[in-house]
């Protein structure tokens, strides 16, 4: 295995994502937030989603969660990452927040070490500017849920170097996945276009024209989506959603990414979808019911 110890910033959704499959994969973790409480949220989450995909597993034998944990370092001390071979970052969609984080790790991991940003829509090349290492920073655009999705979307950004390209593709390798690769511009191409699809579902709901579960059955029975588009976005996050286009319409100076204002409304209420429990439906019932 070339990348022995992988970093991974962010104990969110897509952070716990990543670390469960780094594991399953047998690489060493680090997982790294500021929050204790997220971290043991974090912990009781992977072992509920091994257990969970070990029934639906069809190739034996089925990782066990006890196997998976201790693959992996829960801590709140970014110096752990020195020992990392390759770091995937996973915090907030806010450049604020993401421009400090690789200023600390550019300081603390070696020099060969490369950076991947899990970022929504943020320019990589950006990221790439708050480090003194661009040529050794691209984009990997992991789908949720991690463990299950095969596909990543790979972003070049303007300093990423060829060898960077390919050590990116080979790590990728490592935990089962393939990827597409994309040039940078900001929500490259996945989220470029389903964030538009997800805020005009959106504005549809807020202008009554049709239900939020009338909207998700168009899609998925019309065009044979699996999910529709707000069913996507509870998925998601819709902060995350909001973050995204905030990010797309500064980027662009373009009204086509004003963020809708009920989803506004929504993120100031809490309904995040389904990590708060409530949505676009209502994922704290054992019946799945509209919230809007």
């Amino acid at each position: 295995m070339e990348f022995n110890t992988v970093g991974v910033i962010g104990a969110g959704v897509m952070g716990i994502g990543v670390a469960q499959n780094l594991a399953e994969t047998g690489h060493r973790v680090v997982l790294v937030d500021i929050d204790e409480k997220q971290l043991t949220k974090a912990r009781d989450s992977i072992r509920t989603n091994v257990r969970m995909q070990a029934l639906f597993q069809k190739k034996a034998p089925a990782p066990k969660p006890a196997a998976v944990l201790e693959k992996i370092l829960f801590t709140t001390d970014y110096d752990e990452l020195k020992v990392a071979d390759f770091v995937v970052e996973n915090v907030i969609e806010k450049w604020d927040v993401k421009q400090e984080v690789y200023r600390r790790i550019d300081s603390i991991c070696s020099s060969n070490c490369i950076f991947a940003a899990n970022t929504s829509a943020i320019s990589i090349t950006r990221i790439g500017s708050a480090t003194t290492r661009p040529d050794r920073v691209l984009g990997m655009h992991f789908m949720n849920p991690v463990p299950l999705k095969s596909m990543v979307e790979v972003i070049r950004g303007f300093h990423t170097s060829p060898a960077t390209l390919e050590k990116g593709k080979r790590f990728l390798a490592e935990m089962g996945k393939e990827c597409i690769v994309v040039n940078d511009m900001p929500g490259f191409v996945s989220n470029r276009v389903l964030m538009l699809t997800v805020n005009e579902a959106i504005y549809v709901v807020q202008d009554q024209v049709a239900s939020a579960e009338d909207v998700d059955h168009i899609f998925k029975t019309c065009f044979g989506h699996k999910m529709g588009p707000l069913e996507t976005g509870d998925l998601i996050g819709l902060d995350t959603i909001l973050y995204s286009l905030e990010v797309l319409y500064e980027s662009y100076n373009d009204d086509k990414f004003r963020p809708c204002p009920l989803l506004k409304k929504m993120v100031y209420a809490g309904l995040h979808g389904r990590k708060s429990g409530r949505g676009f439906y209502n994922y704290d019932e054992s019946s799945i019911a509209a919230a809007i």
